[in-house]
């Protein structure tokens, strides 16, 4: 996996009241809109500079956390043209483009930002096809930039699907099993055949394949945990709840520092949400299989 957090955590604050058929968007059309926008809401989370203090949580705000996203994009930036030949550097560059494009304050902002992440990680797919780097952060980066279109984001998302797939046979265990992580909720979110590639069995065949090889990231074990809540499977989601309980103080004192501050404040808020949920759950429910 990487030896440094990959990115700062933040969800897009596009929902579903904001889409509507007034933008010329077919029902397909708004699917695929709110289906990037909760793929990019679950992608990974993180960033760089240290701390230890874990009260900062509570006092930082989001401008905070986009100031702090800005800098590193502007800094990955600037090494990046300076060495325009170094691969790492190119998907560093990726990485932070994925992560500030994720405070943009208009589309437009949002697909600048992510071309150039896109631009940047394609060079390195296109010169070190091998390097699994390369093809995450540009299927991130192709998310982003799917939020900015409307029927367009079908093609996207496909390719999306392709770049995570190659990551995975690349390097499974990149950011914290980042490539089954996101390959499970794309099939979780995106419509079914014929509209997509949607299927219940791929996505429970990768958040779990995600959630056992980093069990102890979070994020791996809430996106499970909301899949199975999502299905009505409320004995799948409390066996996993108790694994995450197992794991969060564990967590908690590896994922330090003001880089992880963000990803926290969504975690704790989504462990709370996702109990309740689990609890109010019929005792004695019984999901239907989706292909």
């Amino acid at each position: 996996m990487l030896a440094t957090p990959n990115s700062l955590g933040r969800a897009p604050t596009l929902k579903a009241s904001n889409v509507s058929k007034t933008h010329g968007l077919n029902t397909i059309g708004v699917c695929w809109l709110l289906t990037v926008c909760l793929l990019n809401a679950a992608f990974s989370k993180n960033c760089f500079a240290e701390t230890n203090s874990a009260a900062i949580v509570t006092e930082e705000t989001t401008a905070d956390f986009a100031r702090r996203a800005q800098t590193i994009y502007e800094d990955a930036k600037a090494h990046y043209h300076s060495s325009p030949n170094d691969l790492e550097a190119a998907w560093q560059f990726g990485r932070a483009s994925y992560d500030w494009a994720d405070y943009a304050k208009s589309k437009r902002q949002r697909a600048e930002i992510a071309q150039e992440g896109i631009a940047a990680t394609q060079k390195v797919v296109d010169h070190q096809p091998d390097l699994a780097q390369g093809h995450y952060y540009l299927a991130m980066n192709l998310g982003q930039l799917a939020q900015t279109k409307e029927l367009g984001a079908l093609r996207l998302v496909s390719r999306m699907e392709g770049e995570f797939k190659t990551a995975l046979s690349l390097n499974p265990d990149l950011d914290y099993a980042g490539p089954d992580r996101n390959l499970g909720l794309l099939y979780h979110e995106a419509p079914g055949w014929p509209a997509s590639v949607g299927s219940k069995s791929k996505a429970k065949l990768h958040l779990t394949a995600a959630a056992k090889r980093a069990p102890q990231y979070p994020e791996n074990l809430l996106n499970l945990i909301e899949a199975y809540l999502s299905w009505g499977d409320r004995s799948g989601a409390l066996r996993e709840l108790k694994v995450l309980d197992q794991n969060w103080d564990d967590a908690r004192k590896q994922f330090t520092g003001e880089q992880w501050n963000s990803s926290w404040v969504d975690w704790k808020k989504r462990r709370e949400v996702d109990a309740r949920k689990a609890n109010d759950l019929p005792r004695n429910t019984s999901p239907h299989e989706k292909p």
